[in-house]
């Protein structure tokens, strides 16, 4: 049972927190996106584990989302937990059809042989008044896709146990 505890935590300190236990206790776990790395994330995230957990498991990509979520596909078919990170919601949908095609349906597709354990993070929805490209909520298209779980957590004590739980699933 993983811990899920709160203390005075925001939501970013909820998540950081979740990634930083599932770091510890698994090697394949990486982290990786836009910034993600040496910034920490644009909301900060992601702050101090590349510090922690070296280069290798803590990085940044180029600009592309296509690009992100690909290079995830083939780190989680040969035994890592990818973690990848897609900056904002917005910024999604030029990697929808590697999600939906090839995330949602490998282990379908290849009969139960492969599978891609994968934990896709991206900040949904207004609260930053980033106007017309940073306030989208396109997780509803997510959800009609079958071999995906969509989660949005209301608070960090969920947000902490659901990413925990969310990159332990296979």
């Amino acid at each position: 049972m993983s811990d899920t505890t709160i203390t005075n935590r925001n939501m970013i300190e909820a998540i950081r927190d979740a990634l930083d236990i599932k770091m510890a206790q698994d090697e394949n776990v990486v982290l990786f996106g836009e910034d993600v790395g040496y910034f920490g994330g644009v909301f900060r995230a992601t702050d101090g584990l590349q510090k922690k957990y070296g280069k290798s498991r803590v990085f940044d990509t180029p600009i592309s989302e296509l690009g992100i979520i690909g290079a995830a596909v083939g780190m989680g078919v040969y035994g890592l937990r990818p973690v990848p990170e897609i900056q904002f919601a917005d910024y999604i949908l030029p990697a929808y059809d590697q999600i939906a095609s090839e995330v949602a349906r490998l282990r379908y597709r290849s009969s139960g042989q492969f599978y891609t354990p994968m934990t896709i993070r991206t900040p949904v929805g207004g609260g930053i008044f980033g106007g017309q490209t940073h306030s989208q909520s396109p997780e509803a298209i997510f959800t009609h896709v079958c071999g995906l779980k969509t989660i949005i957590p209301s608070n960090p004590y969920d947000a902490k146990g659901m990413l925990i739980s969310a990159i332990e699933d296979d």
